[in-house]
């Protein structure tokens, strides 16, 4: 009894291992893909929460950015001011210098005419020494007359006046000299102070200029951090929409053949049914499977509006907006109000339909054979479709707006071959 027990429950326990294989190949192809795409569309709450804290990234980038331009702008009045100083101090010093040339040459003909004055008073003690003193009474007491007495007196009272005139002369000549060698040495201080505040402003200069050099490396450094995280999330996008693509590819080739075998296992099972007897007309052909879209190209896509807007930017290198960094615009802008409906440019699969990067809220279409056409910075809310879904030429997909890296209402239009992009214009009629 026991062992028929144990035989049971081994037997059992077989069964269910080879239960679990049989179970998960009895999904069909197409299921199997569309649990992919549904586990696609799991991450990407993840992936969109990566790409939000990307964008943050982004805005911190740029306001850094822009406080670096202002600290730039800053230093660079900084470096004028000080620039406009050290002209002022050198016209100081000029004028400083040439006051000192001039009272220098003063101050050299002062001494000359203190030296002079000097020479004639010591000849004139020297005469008088050698004569012997003569007093002023002597001489006007010893003339014959009153003529000559008078004579006599002017005489006398002109070399006292001549005497006078030259130890006053001498006495302001040598206050002026004094007074000279005083302000030379003052001016000569405020020369080396002035030099020396020339060389302070000079150093505080060249400090300035070596800020500003690391200000701008830094600012260049962040321009080329923002480029390779831009780079970084439209890489992440393709890749994103090229799984996407591919997926949905692989889906409609599995349903395709799981039509085609179902159509021939009805046929199989018809005949079976109709052997020996009359045919009954024989069983229909497979219906049409679904087929990858068309290509199109050479002014084949739709306008995306209902009305042509104005084109706020071609396609082509520009410079960026946001980094003033000159790069390849890779579509075209189409000026319209918020709100205004973005129309499916042609048949295909919506494989993107979420927030990326600069593109901000954005669409992407698989037209088939490597085409695919992009919509961007449609407004918060404005999507009406879903990736996966299957889309007309003209049907409303969006609608315009101004998220992610965008300075006004506008649709962003992308036609991509095999992942590259192209000139739209061409393709639109």
């Amino acid at each position: 009894m026991k062992k028929s027990v144990l035989s049971l429950v081994v037997t059992a326990g077989m069964a269910g291992t080879l239960l679990v294989p049989q179970l998960s190949f009895a999904l069909s192809e197409s299921q199997k893909i569309q649990q992919q795409l549904d586990q696609l569309k799991k991450q990407q709450s993840t992936t969109q929460q990566k790409a939000t804290d990307t964008k943050n990234e982004i805005g911190k980038v740029q306001t850094e950015k822009q406080q670096t331009e202002d600290e730039v702008k800053s230093l660079q009045k900084q470096i004028e001011a000080a620039n406009l100083k050290l002209n002022e101090l050198n016209d100081q010093i000029a004028s400083t210098k040439d006051d000192l040339k001039e009272n220098g040459k003063l101050l050299d003909e002062v001494k000359e005419q203190i030296a002079s004055r000097d020479a004639l008073l010591k000849s004139r003690l020297r005469l008088m020494y050698m004569n012997g003193v003569v007093s002023y009474a002597d001489v006007l007491l010893s003339s014959t007359s009153f003529s000559d007495f008078l004579d006599r007196m002017n005489a006398l009272k002109s070399i006292v006046a001549q005497d006078k005139e030259i130890l006053e002369a001498n006495q302001r000549d040598r206050a002026t000299k004094e007074t000279k060698q005083a302000q030379i040495e003052q001016e000569l201080k405020q020369v080396s102070d002035l030099y020396s505040q020339s060389a302070t402003v000079q150093a505080n200069l060249v400090a300035k200029e070596k800020e500003k050099e690391v200000k701008i490396a830094s600012l260049n450094q962040k321009e080329k951090d923002l480029e390779s995280i831009s780079d970084d999330q439209e890489q992440q996008l393709l890749q994103y929409a090229r799984k996407s693509a591919q997926l949905a590819a692989d889906k409609r080739k599995a349903a395709a053949a799981e039509e085609a075998a179902a159509a021939a296992k009805a046929a199989q099972a018809a005949a079976k049914g109709n052997s020996g007897g009359s045919s009954g007309g024989g069983a229909k052909a497979p219906s049409g499977t679904s087929s990858a879209p068309v290509a199109t190209g050479g002014g084949k896509f739709g306008y995306p509006l209902a009305k042509t807007a104005p084109m706020s930017s071609d396609f082509g290198y520009r410079s960026d907006p946001f980094t003033g960094v000159r790069t390849l615009h890779k579509g075209i802008d189409l000026a319209a109000p918020n709100g205004t409906d973005i129309l499916a440019a042609g048949d295909g699969d919506v494989i993107v339909a979420s927030w990326w990067s600069g593109y901000g809220n954005t669409v992407i279409i698989d037209h088939g054979n490597g085409y695919w056409t992009l919509y961007g910075h449609i407004r918060n809310g404005g999507t009406v479709v879903e990736k996966g879904d299957h889309v007309k030429r003209g049907q409303k997909i969006a609608e315009v707006g101004s998220t992610g890296e965008s300075t006004g209402n506008h649709v962003h239009f992308e036609v991509r071959i095999n992942e590259s992009p192209v000139d739209p214009k061409p393709y639109l009629k």
